[in-house]
């Protein structure tokens, strides 16, 4: 069972810090941690793309915001072997 996640990039919105990127699930997995980069997660959207992303939709297991040491890792739940995108903003 394995669940990657990568950054595409980082930016700034308004008053915000933004990063967003990818997921992936291979070999049954159903879900994982993604590693946001930021010191605090104030919101984060995901979106599974793929023929299989009409199934049922991926959810965030964390409270927002955030914010601790470990911040920057949102633990999120697929169903297995879901692939897709994610966007967070906080600081």
């Amino acid at each position: 069972m394995a669940f990657t996640s990568t950054i595409t990039e980082t930016s700034v919105f308004g008053n915000k810090r933004v990063a967003y990127g990818t997921f992936t699930n291979t070999s049954g997995s159903t879900g994982g941690n993604i590693d946001t980069g930021l010191n605090r997660v104030d919101v984060m959207h995901l979106q599974q793309t793929g023929a299989t992303a009409a199934v049922q939709g991926a959810t965030v297991n964390e409270t927002f915001p955030l914010a601790s040491a470990i911040a920057s890792a949102v633990t999120i739940v697929t169903f297995a072997d879901a692939v897709g995108v994610w966007i967070a903003y906080g600081a």
